[in-house]
């Protein structure tokens, strides 16, 4: 079939790279002037089925409302007229029970899991190298009380298929010597050993290439989705700002986007922009930098190593569509840094960016058909879109082959 992927990010060109593989005309259009300049550009690098545990959660309730008020958290909400917002917290707030939380982490897990197996399988059938690194995550906490709570939380995902090991900070240490001057900061935590890092970008580049080269598939930069020709129960085309590209097949992911466009057509798809903050920094001494990537769950930081450079991210903020960032919102993220690493890295060498998570209320992304017999989601993939990209474009490929997916798609098929 001819397929158009609207959005060439990290999850729409694994998409393309799988749909192509089948031996579809595959056409992909992108605002951007390349690859992975949206939500894809830069993240904590984490490939982390051990991140699997959905945020809507009674924990989290209590947080995003804290969060409106105080400006010191991992969450911050900003609020403005926009009813999508409010009609998307609502929602949100329905996810926020003890029931929820376990289902959701549970499909979220699954394709986690299943998603790193495809990463590993692609790198190895292309030879793309990404500055990968299999040594593991470690997610720790800095206080015994939430040390206690966070292990009780892994001991779920561990219960249910993430290999963890439980340590303490002397142990930490000799997992991750990078964190040995920082050791009596730390509690305990959990290590996650099939978890891995790398760089989405330099994926999602390297993927495209292969993809033109290798497969045919025609990537449109410059391109902006305008919008669907509609008829009947069909999409017949893409409208661009190119003008129309027609299609047999259509697979939306389009990031925070989305949901913008599904909602023209009819289609209830609550995709919301959640920003976050990303920092990557030249280690000055290697050293004292990190070998493996990790998390400060009590301050909500992310980090990897990629290759000579650490990848810093942090916060989740509810501020629409703005992608603006200053100094001062990295200002916390530093600090943690230096205290984590102190000597690996000077600060005002880093590269600075903002970008915008495509979240779900439920933090479970959706696929499959969409009111339209030939429209296919492929989105709503909130903190795990690295993560996940891999599995969700094999498993979008089947939907769109008429094969039975390698995984249970229970829990991820789009349901208006």
């Amino acid at each position: 079939m001819k397929v158009a992927v609207l959005g060439a990010g990290v999850v729409g060109t694994a998409a393309a790279y799988y749909l192509a593989r089948d031996g579809h005309e595959v056409t992909v259009l992108e605002r951007h002037e390349t690859v992975a300049r949206g939500t894809s550009y830069c993240n904590a690098g984490l490939v982390s089925p051990g991140d699997a545990t959905a945020w809507a959660s009674p924990a989290a309730l209590k947080t995003f409302v804290r969060g409106i008020f105080r400006d010191d958290l991992g969450i911050k909400v900003r609020l403005r007229a926009d009813p999508f917002f409010y009609l998307w917290s609502l929602r949100f707030l329905r996810q926020c029970t003890t029931a929820r939380l376990r289902a959701n982490t549970l499909v979220k897990l699954r394709m986690a899991l299943y998603s790193r197996d495809c990463i590993n399988a692609l790198a190895e059938e292309t030879g793309i190298a990404y500055d990968q690194r299999k040594k593991g995550i470690f997610y720790f906490w800095r206080s015994e009380q939430s040390f206690e709570h966070g292990a009780r939380t892994y001991g779920f995902l561990g219960e249910h298929g993430l290999p963890i090991e439980v340590i303490d900070r002397n142990r930490i240490a000799e997992i991750e010597p990078g964190l040995a001057q920082a050791k009596d900061r730390i509690a305990g935590g959990i290590y996650s050993p099939i978890d891995q890092t790398g760089d989405s970008r330099q994926l999602a580049e390297k993927l495209a290439a292969y993809a033109a080269d290798r497969l045919g598939v025609d990537f449109r930069f410059g391109t902006t989705v305008e919008g669907l020709d509609i008829e009947g129960d069909t999409v017949r085309a893409v409208r661009t700002s190119a003008g129309p590209v027609l299609a047999d097949a259509i697979v939306l992911s389009m990031g925070p986007e989305s949901g913008l466009l599904g909602r023209r057509y009819g289609i209830d798809l609550p995709v919301y922009p959640v920003k976050g903050y990303a920092a990557t920094i030249p280690l000055e001494d290697e050293a004292r930098g990190p070998t493996m990537g990790g998390a400060d769950e009590d301050r909500l930081i992310g980090y990897s190593r990629l290759g000579n450079r650490l990848r810093v991210s942090s916060t989740a903020e509810f501020t629409g569509f703005d992608r603006t960032h200053a100094p001062r919102n990295f200002a916390a993220m530093f600090r943690t840094a230096h205290e984590l690493f102190p000597g690996a890295f000077d600060e005002k060498k880093a590269e600075l960016w903002a970008g915008l998570r495509p979240m779900m209320p439920s933090s479970v992304p959706v696929f499959g058909r969409a009111r339209y017999r030939n429209l296919y989601l492929d989105t709503g993939h909130g903190h795990l879109g690295w993560t996940m990209a891999c599995g969700s474009g094999k498993f979008v490929a089947d939907l769109v082959a008429g094969r039975k997916p390698e995984i249970d798609p229970q829990g991820l098929l789009y349901r208006n």
